[in-house]
């Protein structure tokens, strides 16, 4: 069951990452805004390869690693993360399915957490 619950966490946020490319999130991210238009996207859509294959690879076994207690504890700051720049001009992620998907990666991993522990 905590295998399938940590699968579902990482779907909702793939899922997330895609809304996040239609909704242009890297013009809120503080350091990536800073780039051209075109490099910004390029950097964020790029820098999501390593990132998923960290947590497709490093999630896969122990329901303890690091790599899942971190995506799960990360999926619960995301959430703060987004209420936080909710009125940033850049922010669109204005929309029930895109707040559906926040919340629910961010219940997964409250779930997984309580699961694991």
């Amino acid at each position: 069951m905590i295998d399938l619950i940590y699968y579902a966490l990482v779907g909702a946020f793939f899922t997330h990452e895609l809304d996040a490319v239609k909704r242009h999130e890297w013009r809120v991210l503080p350091v990536i805004r800073a780039l051209p238009e075109k490099a910004a996207e390029q950097v964020f859509i790029w820098a999501h390869l390593p990132l998923f294959a960290l947590l497709l690879w490093g999630g896969d076994g122990d329901p303890a690693s690091d790599t899942r207690i971190g995506l799960a504890v990360f999926a619960i700051v995301h959430v703060g993360l987004h209420y936080l720049f909710r009125h940033h001009p850049a922010y669109e992620f204005n929309n029930a399915s895109s707040w559906a998907l926040i919340l629910l990666a961010g219940a997964l991993g409250a779930i997984y957490l309580l699961c694991v522990t």
